[in-house]
């Protein structure tokens, strides 16, 4: 991982993904390039203006021809002097270009080093860099649109705005501290409790927020699970759109984990069929179900599918509950599906009153579908109402947790203006960390080292 001195070397990397693709880019940044310009190409072109150009060889053969683009500092991506080679996408010539480039004095860059000088040079602040990662990552729409806000500096903006406060409030108790011999007036305590319960509020809900993004970044791991043949694989085909499980009425014929990425109201899930849950001497099933007892563990929702053409409504959740409710982990979320309505002629949707959430669904026709991927949606705290979900780390969740128990302490302690001032400077610490405002060098290399090279 490159120092906290940026701008000391010159490294260069392939920026676009591996394997075949119309164009290809080497990117370059940091002292130097104009020689490097001049050796491989003849020299840098005009300052962001595209410029067609032969790239040459150490014995003066053609590389390749290609586009040329030079951004000098400091209103670069990274804050230096950045040139960006497109060429064709052949994993050949760009190999070729790169490894000429390291024969003219760079040096390969690490993951995320572009970025990281970014940073460093004040191009953006950790939660922006942080962004750029998550935008790339995005596995939904809506996971990219909080990624691109993220990336114009709206949460950065908002911590800065919370620290600006805390700023603000430990003003307040400083002058107080400077005039002991004073009488402190009531109403400068009172308005100093305003101002934390404030900030709690602000912070609280950031955290919430920042919570539910976690789901819109990481995705959900949302299990199917029930006895066999209740329709679990025909559920998945439906909520997929393709056949991607086989269906059978002969039970057990699920006996592996089946894993299939979708989106639900803009949320990343991975959906997961497993093998029915039942007694068996069979050793193949019973090594089915202890793949779906591992599975269930693992499982953000579980997902228990009964067939309510089989059973009497009013033992349905009775019939699969005891194999299921044992394997399920502490606070995992949980929905119950009824299926084969069809053949019941129940209404789709909601049950209403039951507990857990019940949704009564036909895998063949689709009928209580959208109201159960609602109910997914809603209970990750993603329904489609509301956009200002922040796309939060786990190091995000850290800070500002510790942001939001200082501030309990401190409320707790107006009338001790000595230890007030401190849980006021643990707050803005955590917030400040952020941002990236404080904190270690190992922060910064953990964080980076997760880039793709040449971002």
């Amino acid at each position: 991982m490159a120092s906290k001195s940026p701008g000391n070397e010159l490294i260069a990397a392939i920026a676009t993904p591996p394997g075949r693709g119309g164009i290809g880019i080497v990117r370059l940044s940091g002292p130097g390039l104009a020689d490097v310009a001049h050796a491989l190409m003849g020299g840098l072109p005009a300052p962001r203006l595209a410029a067609l150009r032969r790239f040459l060889d150490a014995a003066g053969e053609l590389i390749d021809a290609g586009i040329a683009l030079y951004f000098p500092c400091p209103a670069s991506y990274t804050g230096e002097d950045v040139l960006e080679l497109q060429v064709h996408g052949s994993p050949v010539v760009l190999k070729s270009l790169l490894h000429r480039c390291v024969e003219l004095g760079a040096r390969i860059a690490h993951p995320g080093e572009f970025t990281l000088r970014a940073f460093l040079n004040g191009r953006m602040d950790l939660t922006q860099a942080e962004a750029v990662a998550d935008l790339i990552d995005a596995g939904s729409e809506r996971a990219a649109r909080s990624a691109l806000r993220a990336l114009d500096g709206e949460l950065g903006k908002r911590i800065r705005s919370l620290a600006e406060q805390v700023r603000t409030t430990r003003a307040l108790i400083e002058a107080c501290l400077d005039f002991p011999e004073e009488d402190i007036d009531r109403s400068l305590l009172d308005r100093i409790a305003a101002l934390i319960d404030t900030l709690a509020g602000e912070v609280g809900q950031l955290l919430e927020s920042g919570r539910r993004g976690q789901a819109l970044r990481a995705g959900w791991v949302v299990v199917l699970a029930g006895a066999p043949n209740v329709g679990k694989s025909s559920l998945m085909n439906r909520m997929t759109g393709s056949e991607r499980a086989i269906v059978s009425e002969l039970p057990g014929t699920t006996r592996d984990t089946l894993r299939e990425p979708i989106a639900i109201a803009g949320i990343p899930v991975l959906l997961v069929d497993t093998a029915g849950l039942h007694v068996s001497t069979d050793p193949i099933e019973q090594l089915g179900m202890a793949r779906t007892r591992e599975e269930i563990g693992r499982a953000d929702l579980v997902i228990t599918v009964i067939d309510a053409s089989a059973c009497d409504p009013t033992r349905r959740s009775a019939a699969i509950d005891p194999l299921i409710v044992p394997l399920l982990p502490r606070g995992v979320r949980r929905i119950v599906v009824w299926n084969k309505i069809d053949l019941t002629g129940e209404r789709p949707g909601d049950v209403s009153g039951a507990a857990p959430a019940t949704y009564a669904v036909s895998a063949k026709t689709g009928a209580g579908i959208d109201e159960l991927s609602t109910a997914i949606a809603a209970m990750a705290g993603l329904d489609e109402g509301g956009e200002d979900v922040v796309l939060a780390r786990a190091r995000h969740l850290g800070a500002l947790t510790l942001a939001a128990e200082a501030l309990a302490h401190a409320r707790a302690r107006t009338g001790q203006l000595e230890l007030l001032a401190e849980e006021l400077r643990s707050t803005q610490s955590a917030l400040a960390e952020m941002t990236g405002e404080v904190g270690a060098d190992d922060l910064l290399g953990d964080i980076f080292s997760r880039f793709c090279i040449g971002k």
